[in-house]
């Protein structure tokens, strides 16, 4: 049986942080938790367990997950966010490939959001595929800010599906996605922006409209009733946001090439 660390980033995650550690405790041979210097209950919650728990400065998503990499002992790791858990069918799962020795490299899995209460199976948020489960030797995380994704090294790796979900807590109140969507959003922007990519007006109205239309209707957002329509909009309000952002940040950069 091979040994198993599970790496997780947390900033102010006292809501969630107690139930992402009680879901991992009895699979895993290390827990490392990078913490982004939270001032809440975050840290004194993980002091329950049997925990690394580290400080380090958060220069973003991508990059706090692959020092979170780099601090875990053991080859193979789990990767979650401190607003996700493992439910009881994919802990089953992965300690069934913990006994076997783990004889895949790369393993993906399922992931149910719970959004304000409900359990959202459409809106293109399920089955959400993650790739959470490998040996950190044949990647590393990348993508772009505020979304990441592991990456291989060798696109040919198999990979296995696991069955069961991770569990992801995302938001208790809509107030929540309107400010974490206007935070991605401006990550997303100057991500975009450092990366050469540039916006206009028309641009950002096609891929507004586009994003409802693809979680609202193609994607069945209808059938998550109310809350599906909620998801739809913010959705598509984070896409404009993103985009007419891009173009402040584009004319901005113009304006100072000017000077």
């Amino acid at each position: 049986m091979k040994s198993l660390s599970v790496a997780v980033i947390t900033l102010n995650e006292e809501k969630n942080i107690r139930r992402c550690l009680s879901s991992i405790v009895h699979l895993a041979d290390e827990i490392v938790v990078i913490d982004s210097f939270s001032t809440d209950q975050t840290e004194a919650i993980c002091s329950e367990f049997s925990v690394q728990f580290e400080k380090h400065v958060f220069e973003g998503y991508i990059q706090q997950k692959n020092y979170a990499l780099s601090r875990c002992k053991n080859d193979f790791v789990l990767s979650l966010d401190a607003d996700e858990a493992i439910s009881e069918k994919l802990a089953h799962s992965i300690f069934e490939e913990k006994k076997k020795g783990f004889p895949y490299s790369a393993y993906s899995m399922n992931r149910l959001t719970n959004y304000c209460g409900q359990w959202i199976r459409h809106c293109g948020w399920y089955p959400d595929v993650k790739l959470r489960l490998f040996d950190k030797q044949i990647g590393h995380w990348g993508g772009t800010n505020p979304h990441d994704k592991f990456i291989l090294k060798n696109l040919n790796t198999e990979i296995s599906h696991l069955s069961g979900d991770i569990l992801h807590y995302s938001y208790y109140k809509i107030e929540e996605h309107y400010k974490q969507a206007g935070h991605f959003a401006t990550v997303a922007a100057k991500a975009l922006h450092s990366n050469g990519k540039r916006s206009s007006l028309p641009l950002a109205t096609i891929k507004t409209i586009a994003k409802f239309i693809r979680n609202y209707f193609i994607k069945a957002g209808f059938l998550d009733g109310k809350n599906g329509f909620t998801i739809s909009k913010i959705s598509a309000l984070e896409t404009w946001w993103k985009y007419t952002r891009l173009i402040r940040l584009n004319n901005k950069n113009l304006v100072n090439d000017k000077g």
